[in-house]
Formats: C-alpha cells, sequence, structure tokens
C-alpha cells in the first residue's frame, strides 16, 4: 500500500510541474508567439500549470551595469522585472521564445536576461526549451540566437536541462508559422514539459 501511495506522489509532482513561457516578441500573435500558445496548449491538455509572460506587456528597463545587485541580490530599478524573477526562480520548466532579427535573439529577450543578475543563482535546476521563429528556412540562421539563450542557461546558471529547441523556419509574415511543422512540435513539447 505504501509504495502505491509514493507512485501517486512522484506522478502528482510530475503533473505539478509549473511552467513560464516567456514570449519576447513584440507582436502579439507574431510567429513565436502563436508557437508559445501551441507549447501552452500541450501543457495544459496534461495537465499542468502553464504561464506565459508577454515581455511587451510589462516595463522592463535596461541593466545600468551597477553592480549593486552583486551584493544586495536586488536591483536598484522599479519596475515589473522583481515580479518576472519571482516567476522565473518559482518555475520548474522556463520557456525562451524570441523571433530572430539579424541572426540573434530579439532585444526584449536579451533585456530580459540582462536583468536576472539579481537572481540568477536562485534560478536553478530548471528545464529549458526554446522557441525561435524566423523568415529563413535553414535552422542555421537561428544557431546564434540559441548560443545565446544556452549561454544564460548552460554557462549562467547551475543545474539546468536543456529540452528541446521548435525551430518554426520560413515565416516571414505574420501568421505563416501556423502552417509550419513547428506547430505539432510546439504543442507535443509542451505535453512532454
Amino acid at each position: 500500500m505504501a509504495d502505491k501511495n509514493l507512485v501517486f506522489k512522484k506522478e502528482k509532482n510530475i503533473m505539478s510541474k509549473k511552467i513560464l513561457v516567456v514570449s519576447s516578441s513584440p507582436r502579439k500573435g507574431g510567429n513565436s508567439d502563436v508557437l508559445c500558445d501551441e507549447f501552452i496548449r500541450g501543457a495544459k491538455d496534461t495537465g499542468k500549470d502553464a504561464e506565459k509572460l508577454f515581455l511587451r506587456d510589462y516595463k522592463i528597463n535596461y541593466c545600468t551595469g551597477c553592480g549593486v545587485c552583486n551584493n544586495t541580490h536586488k536591483c536598484v530599478q522599479k519596475d515589473d522585472m522583481a515580479v518576472l524573477l519571482d516567476k522565473m526562480v518559482e518555475s520548474d520548466v522556463i520557456v525562451f521564445a524570441t523571433p530572430i532579427y539579424f541572426y540573434s535573439v530579439c532585444a526584449q529577450l536579451k533585456t530580459f536576461i540582462d536583468r536576472c543578475v539579481p537572481r540568477y543563482t536562485e534560478i536553478s535546476n530548471k528545464d529549458f526549451y526554446f522557441i525561435v521563429s524566423a523568415a529563413d528556412p535553414n535552422h542555421s540562421s537561428m544557431e546564434r540566437a540559441i548560443s545565446c539563450m544556452r549561454g544564460f542557461s548552460e554557462d549562467c546558471l547551475s543545474g539546468t536541462n536543456e529540452k528541446g529547441i521548435i525551430y518554426g523556419t520560413g515565416a516571414w509574415n505574420i501568421g505563416d508559422i501556423k502552417k509550419s511543422h513547428a506547430m505539432k512540435e510546439a504543442y507535443e513539447a509542451g505535453k512532454q514539459a
């Protein structure tokens, strides 16, 4: 009987993962944002708790490099980043989604990553997924963006695990992604998260 309860508790913990999807597209309904929604749909269809942060809806200032947070672990700026950092720390799974602009992540995501400095040591033991979309039909054009996100998740954080990348290629105009194989991949990744 005790073993059954143990199995149930393990299953319950798997199902109660907190997933945070960080959509950095400046366009609501943009191609990378649509892939975020598919990821969330897959997660919710399997009973997981998933939330999307649409960065455009928040006030996030640039890091000023003042260094105060190195000792205090708090940023001196009064914007929305403190709340977003709480969400990062509390999550089990983090998804970074970005459109590719000039072969790298968009400015919104880079600013967000830069502002993680005060609490980056607390963002540990997380699973990471990356969602990228671009007009280019080749994955190779997305590698600099992936490298940027990996630089944060693998080199700066401890105990992280990259679980997958969804490549939304060949999506120039808003909505192009809906005809892509990436839609199914995002949904399935959400189910597996």
